[in-house]
């Protein structure tokens, strides 16, 4: 309590560096330039402490991947944070992309893969939500006389002959939200398995269709409640002003299935420099746009310990940085640490340039993770807004850096052999050694990267398989302008 005061607060803002920290209690009145300081990790101290105890440290913690592609955002965090010492599954991820989806989950074959849209899978989880509250909190409060008369009863509709044209379940297999059946009408669907049919006969079918089969409702229920198959948010009664660490015990201990983190990269389409018709009046009219709100959205309902957006700088130009400002704002709004910087690719030892915007998020109880400084020597390319200038990551002028050169093509590519213009087969074998630490390290098996999505069934690598190093074919008139091509300059 403050006596004599009207107003207080208790999270400062960098307007420099646009980053809303906690402010600790033996840190009250800290100055713009010592809040600044703390936004990039100093050479040889930990990035961050993303899960905050050692007791934390041995679990495993979950993630959600929205938007996720083939999972190569998801990917990089597990493999940063086995560097770490922190072990990080993705737990589920989703994305609308068949094809993306397929990849993931054959690299991923642990992680819950959803192929929906986001805003569904926003309003699969409240009715999943809602399912286990009544099959799994509710029944847990049945007596055993009650079980025992719903089980007498499920057994003599079994022994009654069915009538010719009627189908019965035998059980459920999936659940989305939606209109998997292109009906027009979206609702909460289960796939279904039919008693005597094989699973070329297996349907979507909505929850009100399956009124006879509560029983095979409540048994799928009861299972993805064990099996996690999807997230669910912190228990509301457990919100209330315990110490912060009990707090979150009970909320880890009571909370089965609640996310650890999430992390995705909205669609940028909308905002894309190379996107002739976008709305500079309305950014949010446009549907790809509104997928930040909807992120948003996902985020405020399952509350995670941490967040990490990742979009492209256009967020930040875009309509004077509307969208990026918006979510930078709604992180804060739901009491949200919060943390936006500016990371170029090649500064972190990728040949490639590729600068894009990343957005940390932590609740109250948790590290406000840092920015790695960069650790290759890159020139900076490419326009970043004056307003967001402090936010790039870098070191100060005067700092001594002692950066790695750059690497080049040439340093990913160089081991690669020469295949002429029509290469049919999608594997052959590399037997040319790696020639550079890039390479070498690409190479290593995802036992040694310290992988963990593969969970015990991790598979043995075969050596010098390569895969996919088909060039397209080109016309004999193309291949023979492409020979033209000199490999030096002015040569």
């Amino acid at each position: 309590l403050i006596s004599n005061s009207d107003l207080y607060y208790d999270m400062s803002y960098s307007v420099a560096y646009s980053t809303f920290a906690n402010i600790p209690a033996e840190n009250d009145g800290a100055t713009d330039s010592e809040v600044a300081s703390d936004i990039s990790c100093e050479e040889g101290k930990p990035v961050a402490d993303p899960v905050g105890s050692s007791d934390a440290q041995r679990e495993t913690a979950t993630l959600l991947d929205l938007y996720s592609g083939c999972g190569a955002m998801s990917t990089g965090l597990c493999l940063g944070a086995a560097l770490s010492g922190i072990k990080l599954n993705t737990k589920w991820a989703v994305d609308m992309n068949e094809y993306a989806c397929n990849s993931l989950k054959h690299n991923h074959p642990g992680t819950q893969v959803r192929n929906e849209k986001a805003e569904d899978f926003l309003a699969l989880l409240k009715h999943w939500n809602a399912l286990c509250k009544k099959y799994v909190v509710h029944s847990s409060n049945s007596s055993g006389s009650d079980l025992a008369q719903m089980s007498n009863d499920d057994e003599d509709d079994k022994n009654e002959a069915l009538p010719n044209d009627l189908f019965e379940v035998e059980r459920l297999l999936d659940i989305c939200y939606g209109d998997p059946n292109k009906t027009g009408n979206d609702g909460l669907w289960f796939k279904v398995r039919w008693k005597t049919y094989d699973p070329s006969h297996d349907s979507w079918e909505p929850i009100d269709g399956l009124s006879d089969s509560p029983e095979c409702i409540k048994e799928f229920v009861q299972r993805g409640y064990r099996e996690s198959i999807l997230p669910l948010p912190v228990s509301k009664f457990l919100l209330v002003p315990f110490g912060l660490v009990f707090m979150w015990r009970l909320i880890r201990y009571f909370s089965k299935g609640s996310v650890d983190v999430i992390c995705g990269g909205p669609p940028c389409q909308g905002i894309s420099g190379l996107n002739r018709f976008r709305n500079y009046n309305e950014p949010l009219e446009d549907d790809r746009n509104k997928q930040l709100v909807v992120f948003m959205d996902v985020v405020n309902y399952l509350r995670p310990k941490y967040v990490l957006m990742e979009n492209v700088v256009d967020i930040l130009k875009f309509a004077d940085g509307f969208l990026g400002r918006y979510a930078l704002s709604r992180l804060v709004s739901m009491r949200y640490q919060a943390r936006l910087g500016l990371m170029v690719a090649g500064c972190y030892g990728l040949p490639q340039f590729r600068m894009r915007a990343f957005l940390w998020g932590s609740l109250p109880s948790g590290v406000l993770p840092k920015f790695p400084l960069p650790t290759h020597d890159v020139v900076k390319r490419g326009v970043v807004p004056n307003a967001f200038s402090q936010c790039l990551v870098a070191y100060d002028e005067i700092d001594d850096k002692r950066l790695k050169k750059a690497l080049v093509l040439q340093d990913a590519l160089s081991d690669l052999p020469k295949v002429p213009n029509y290469q049919p087969n999608d594997l052959m074998e590399n037997r040319i050694n790696p020639k550079t630490e890039f390479q070498r390290y690409i190479r290593l098996s995802r036992k040694d990267m310290e992988d963990y999505s593969f969970g015990d069934a991790t598979p043995s690598p075969k050596a010098c398989q390569l895969f996919d190093h088909q060039p397209l074919e080109l016309s004999t008139d193309d291949y023979q302008r492409v020979k033209q091509i000199p490999f030096r300059k002015a040569s």
